[in-house]
């Protein structure tokens, strides 16, 4: 089995970047979570995740990736996460996969809405880090 690989895109407003799975998502459809997806034969986890965020959103962070943390999902495949800022707004998002690609502030995030299993506390844990709050400061200071 594949390793994943997802991002946690900030824009200027402090919001995150998630993806609502279609009814066709092979596991937990009609959930939240981030963009990403398997990482291909001879692709690292960094490629994969510039890789999914093109394809599922168009979009392409302003200053590069940097790796929030590396989860082991199951015996022999691990998800690595990683975080960074965008001056992209909610009208540049190309929906590339999903039911919704949606920018939400953290309120939003913890309003009740279905997220993926290991998806709420993957998020928790980014909104409460300091990678956070330097993507958010860094992604207010790309304003024009």
């Amino acid at each position: 089995m594949a390793d994943v690989a997802g991002v946690l895109l900030v824009d200027q407003a402090g919001a995150i970047l998630l993806q609502l799975r279609d009814g066709q998502a092979p596991s937990h459809p009609h959930t939240w979570c981030v963009p990403g997806g398997h990482c291909e034969p001879g692709e690292t986890p960094e490629q994969t995740a510039f890789r999914e965020l093109a394809e599922e959103t168009g979009l392409r962070p302003e200053r590069g990736l940097r790796l929030f943390c590396r989860q082991e999902l199951a015996p022999g495949r691990v998800g690595h996460y990683f975080y960074g800022t965008t001056r992209a707004r909610q009208q540049d998002v190309v929906l590339g996969e999903g039911a919704a690609m949606l920018f939400l502030r953290p309120e939003q995030i913890t309003d009740g809405r279905p997220l993926a299993p290991g998806s709420a506390g993957l998020i928790a844990e980014f909104l409460a880090s300091s990678h956070y709050a330097w993507g958010a400061a860094a992604a207010y200071h790309l304003r024009p």
